[in-house]
C-alpha cells in the first residue's frame, strides 16, 4: 500500500459542488488538487467540462487538467500512472493532496487497481458494433444481468466490452470485477461524498446547463470541431458536445440540444451515484449545505482521520 495519509478524496455526482468544496479546503489547508475527471484532461474543452478557471488554477495547483488534445485517447491506465506520480510527489514533499472529480472508474482503478480482463478482439468488436444497442443490452442481460442493470442501453462502448469479456472468457465481467474489488487498497485516504436530494440536484443540473450556454459553450463547441474535425473516442463521450455539434449541423434546434444535455446529465448523475455508493468508508455529507460549513466539517474529519494528514 502506497500513499501516506495526506490524501483527501471528495467525490459526488456532476453539479454537486465538489469542485467548489475542494477549492475551499485547498485554500485553508495549502493542498494541491488532482482532478479525477475523464473529460477535464482534454485541452480546449473548458466550459462543457466545468474545468477550474484560470484564476482558480493560479491560486491552487491543479494536476490532471489539460493533459492531452481532444483527438487523443486518454485511458484509465494513463490516469492511474499520472495520479500515482502526483501522489508520490505530494507524499515526498509532505504537501496535502485533494483528489476530486466525477469519474468513478478513475477512483476505483486508482485505489483498487486496474481491472485488466482479456485483451480486445477487433473482429468481435466490429461484429458487435453492427448490432443495435437494444440487442446488445438484451444479450448482456442474458449473460450478465448485474452488469446490464448498471450499464445504460446507450452506453455502446461499455456494452460491447462487457459482452466481449464474456465471449472471450466464458465468465461475466461482473465476476471479474468482484474478484478485482477483493484486493487491498493501493492508497490510504479520507473519503468524502456529497449527496443531494434528486429533485434538487436535477434543478441544479438544469440551471448549470443554461449558464454554460450563456458562458459560450456553443461557441467553444464550434471552435473545437472547426479546429479538430472530430473528437477521439474518449473525448467524444463528454456530455453535451455531440448535442451542440448536432445543432450546429442543423440536426436539431438549440433548445432541443440543451434539453437533451439536461437529460443526459441527469442520467449521468444517477449512474455516478450508483458507482460512488459502492465505495466503503465514505462519509456522506449533504451537498446543499453552504460550502464554508462543509469545508469546516471536512477539515475536521480529515484531521481526525487515523490515516489523515494534518493540513492547515
Amino acid at each position: 500500500m502506497t500513499g501516506a495519509g495526506n490524501l483527501l478524496v471528495i467525490f459526488g455526482p456532476t453539479a454537486s459542488g465538489k469542485s467548489a468544496l475542494a477549492m475551499e479546503v485547498a485554500r485553508q489547508s495549502g493542498a494541491e488538487i488532482l482532478s479525477a475527471d475523464s473529460m477535464q484532461v482534454y485541452r480546449h474543452m473548458d466550459i462543457g467540462t466545468a474545468k477550474p478557471t484560470a484564476a482558480e488554477r493560479a491560486e491552487v495547483l491543479h494536476h490532471g487538467v489539460d493533459v492531452v488534445e481532444p483527438v487523443e485517447e486518454f485511458t484509465v491506465a494513463k490516469f492511474v500512472t499520472l495520479a500515482d506520480a502526483t501522489i508520490a510527489q505530494a507524499t515526498e514533499s509532505g504537501r496535502p493532496l485533494i483528489i476530486t472529480g466525477g469519474t468513478p472508474l478513475y477512483f476505483k482503478s486508482l485505489f483498487d487497481g486496474i481491472f485488466e480482463g482479456p485483451g480486445a478482439d477487433a473482429a468481435l468488436r466490429e461484429e458487435l458494433r453492427t448490432l443495435p444497442n437494444a440487442v446488445l443490452h438484451a444479450q448482456l442481460s442474458h449473460v450478465d444481468p448485474t452488469a446490464a442493470a448498471r450499464i445504460h442501453e446507450n452506453d455502446t462502448k461499455r456494452l460491447i466490452r462487457a459482452i466481449e469479456v464474456f465471449k472471450l472468457t466464458g465468465k461475466p465481467i461482473t465476476s471479474w470485477q468482484t474478484e478485482w474489488a477483493a484486493g487491498g487498497s493501493r492508497h490510504q485516504a479520507t473519503f468524502i461524498g456529497l449527496q443531494w436530494e434528486r429533485d434538487a440536484l436535477n434543478r441544479r443540473i438544469n440551471a448549470r446547463a443554461k449558464l454554460m450556454i450563456e458562458a459560450g459553450w456553443l461557441e467553444e463547441t464550434r471552435a473545437l470541431y472547426d479546429r479538430f474535425g472530430n473528437l477521439s473516442l474518449t473525448s467524444g463521450e463528454a456530455t453535451g458536445y455531440r448535442h451542440l455539434h448536432a445543432h450546429l449541423g442543423g440536426l436539431m434546434t438549440l433548445d432541443d440540444a440543451v434539453e437533451q444535455i439536461k437529460i443526459s446529465t441527469r442520467q449521468l448523475a444517477r449512474r455516478q451515484m450508483k458507482w460512488f455508493r459502492r465505495f466503503p468508508e465514505t462519509t456522506w455529507l449533504n451537498g446543499e449545505r453552504p460550502t464554508i460549513d462543509l469545508c469546516a466539517d471536512v477539515m475536521a474529519r480529515w484531521r481526525g482521520s487515523p490515516t489523515g494528514a494534518q493540513p492547515g
